[in-house]
């Protein structure tokens, strides 16, 4: 097996020196860069995100990364969000009073989170979802969380013409939400794997597997 290009989408957000070594951990060929024809030559993007869901999809667009990602998706090229990555793949995001839109890709709300404390912050375990491709092998083990805002609903249906989204659950202070999803090339982590020491790199290894290699 050849060893997977990845992108890691360097727009101005996120732990991105810290998500490429766990990549280059799982054995990817990572590259930091927003370079167009990188982005969508590579077998794999990962989109990180840290801070304010606002803050996020304004430094995205301003990048011009969200035509790529769209355009990736679109065609059936994996992408994997962390974190704020994964919160703006939703509908909308909600954060002090501030509305935000996001890219769409699944229905939802981003709001905080009822559960106390806040932020949610250091390791918990999950919930994965049945026939999960980032859990395989690792369903029990824990991961590193830092955040105060999630989905807590998840309203995409099975329109039974591609398979069924795997959801991963957690829950913080008697709330659920969502931990992480897997919907066809879209894939996405609340918690940050590269933060979560072996079992992050073991997800990250098993995201890595499921690349279509071209």
């Amino acid at each position: 097996m050849n060893q997977p290009t990845v992108v890691v989408l360097d727009y101005g957000s996120g732990n991105v020196h810290s998500a490429v070594k766990a990549l280059q951990a799982a054995e990817a060929d990572v590259t930091l860069t927003k370079d167009p024809d990188a982005v969508m030559a590579a077998d794999g993007l990962v989109v990180p995100g840290v801070g304010a869901f606002g803050a996020v999809m304004g430094a995205l667009r301003d990048s011009g990364a969200v035509p790529l990602i769209e355009r990736r998706l679109a065609g059936g090229q994996p992408v994997l969000g962390i974190c704020v990555g994964m919160q703006v793949m939703f509908d909308r995001g909600i954060e002090r009073g501030v509305d935000t839109p996001g890219l769409g890709q699944w229905p939802g709300v981003v709001e905080q989170l009822s559960g106390r404390p806040l932020p949610h912050m250091g390791w918990n375990t999950v919930d994965p979802g049945q026939g999960s491709i980032l859990f395989k092998g690792i369903e029990r083990e824990r991961f590193y969380f830092v955040h105060s805002y999630g989905v807590t609903q998840w309203t995409l249906k099975d329109t039974g013409v591609l398979p069924a989204p795997v959801v991963t659950w957690a829950e913080h202070g008697g709330q659920r939400f969502v931990a992480a999803a897997e919907n066809g090339p879209l894939s996405a982590t609340q918690f940050h794997p590269e933060k979560s020491g072996t079992a992050g790199i073991a997800l990250l290894a098993n995201w890595l597997r499921s690349l279509p290699q071209r």
